[in-house]
């Protein structure tokens, strides 16, 4: 589902997040993989399906910041999402456990939201790529294929597959650039 904001004049939109049957369609779309995303993170049920509520609270709040040319609205919720989570656990880790309290059983914070959001922002930035430096950033980095062999299969020298590698690597970050990546992922 992509979803286009569109201003009309007075600044009320048509067919945005802020439109309410549009942020419901989204919410039946994409909730459950958020709460599985949030509960993974928070190891709690009430604490995911809040995580999953302000999510959308929030998305319905900036609906005039959702740039479908930057990122799909799946990548921009789970972006969102994450933060959410990421201030839930700030929000724990500040406040002092109870004497007698058990100790919480976690998994580990961040990490297998952080590696899934990863995945699914690089996946989208390969997407935005040619085919010819998608095709080799594939076969050499995630594959892990030596330059000569890839050079084989797609019958050129092994001098334009490096050069391609180079240039796309080149195309790749100034694509995580509009995306808005600033080194930190």
């Amino acid at each position: 589902m992509r979803l286009r904001i569109v201003r009309t004049r007075g600044d009320q939109s048509e067919g945005g997040l802020d439109d309410e049957t549009v942020l419901r369609a989204a919410y039946d779309e994409h909730g459950r993989e958020l709460f599985v995303l949030a509960y993974r993170s928070l190891g709690d049920r009430g604490r995911a399906e809040e995580a999953v509520q302000e999510t959308f609270l929030r998305a319905w709040r900036r609906a005039d910041r959702y740039d479908p040319q930057r990122a799909t609205l799946r990548t921009w919720l789970y972006a969102i999402c994450r933060n959410v989570v990421i201030d839930a656990i700030r929000a724990r880790a500040a406040r002092p456990e109870l004497a007698d309290a058990a100790p919480p059983e976690l998994p580990a914070p961040e990490r297998p939201l952080e590696q899934l959001l990863v995945g699914l922002e690089m996946e989208e930035a390969l997407r935005r790529l040619s085919d010819q430096h998608r095709s080799v950033l594939v076969e050499i980095h995630l594959r892990d294929r030596p330059a000569a062999e890839v050079a084989a299969q797609l019958g050129i020298p092994v001098g334009t597959v490096r050069s391609r590698v180079y240039y796309a690597l080149k195309a790749l970050r100034l694509v995580l650039e509009e995306m808005g990546w600033h080194g930190d992922h």
